[in-house]
């Protein structure tokens, strides 16, 4: 038999395979081609692992609970925002999430009468299904690429938000703040751009060195794909900046006060939060919830720094 706490994960995978296979059909829907084709196996494979969670689970309704449904309606809309490329993202994420929660679920029932059928299944699943996720995935996105991307996206966001609160609370005037915000948010962007230029010139040292050691052992091997320095500093400098925008936007409509620029730049980190946390298999809710807080703490700490320098520094605009 197994315990209430054992229990609660089978009932989490029925449910987390809903989620999955709501999201393939979704997906499914928007695609075409060889992607379509993919997602189709998808949705069959997963059609089977739900029936199997559910039965195990004892759950006659695994239909999506409203954050479930937000979720699927935020990564539908990121498809439509940034293509393909974010289906790939999203299958790979799956793929990532997947393994960890599986490996959880084994190490709890390998030596209970239910480890043959969970052995069977997951053999399933980190077979049959990995294999469509990384034969179509593994040609057609650079992961780590996209990661980046996002973090420097969080990083703008972050960062500008707590700026632009604390020179409110400085200047007050929006025109001060949007270009002192702006100044910020170019110099973070050039500050990003230069560290992951430096990285990754290090990164790829270290590429062609083990590329030419596979070459000698091997003439006929095939190299590995190298980084390209520029263009991944050009894409997580960008990627900063359009983060540092969604703060800036309120003031630069005029806004009197930081409020709309937390709710906006708030927002917009929850969101990012939740697909980093969702492609590094890292628990969503919490991850979401200890982000929205510590912007928080960022806000509240800048803003009362920016009101003790204009009171010490009798700031007046």
């Amino acid at each position: 038999m197994t315990g209430p706490q054992d229990h609660s994960l089978i009932r989490k995978a029925a449910r987390d395979e809903a989620f999955d296979l709501a999201l393939y059909v979704r997906l499914r829907d928007l695609e075409t081609g060889e992607v379509r084709n993919v997602l189709s196996k998808l949705v069959n494979v997963e059609r089977g692992h739900v029936t199997f969670w559910s039965d195990m689970a004892g759950l006659k309704d695994v239909s999506l609970n409203r954050f479930q449904r937000f979720r699927l309606g935020v990564f539908i809309l990121m498809r439509r925002l940034f293509g393909v490329g974010m289906t790939f993202l999203i299958l790979e994420a799956i793929e990532i999430y997947g393994i960890k929660k599986y490996w959880t679920l084994w190490d709890q029932y390998k030596d209970t009468p239910q480890g043959p059928r969970i052995k069977a299944i997951l053999r399933d699943e980190f077979g049959h299904e990995d294999e469509i996720v990384a034969d179509l995935t593994g040609r057609r996105l650079n992961a780590e690429r996209v990661r980046d991307i996002f973090l420097g996206l969080n990083d703008g966001l972050v960062e500008v938000l707590g700026s632009v609160s604390g020179f409110y609370a400085s200047f007050g005037d929006p025109v001060y703040v949007l270009v002192a915000s702006l100044t910020v948010a170019v110099a973070g962007s050039i500050s990003m751009a230069a560290g992951v230029l430096a990285s990754s010139r290090s990164q790829l040292e270290v590429q062609r060195i083990e590329n030419a050691k596979r070459h000698f052992f091997d003439p006929d091997a095939e190299a590995a794909e190298e980084t390209r320095p520029l263009s991944a500093a050009v894409a997580v400098a960008a990627s900063y900046f359009f983060g540092a925008l969604f703060p800036i936007l309120p003031v630069l409509l005029g806004a009197a006060s930081p409020l709309w620029s937390i709710v906006v730049g708030g927002g917009m980190v929850a969101v990012v939060t939740m697909l980093l946390s969702f492609m590094s298999g890292m628990d969503v809710r919490r991850r979401v919830l200890q982000n929205v807080l510590l912007v928080a703490v960022a806000v509240a700490v800048t803003y009362a720094l920016g009101t003790v320098v204009k009171h010490f520094w009798q700031i007046a605009v």
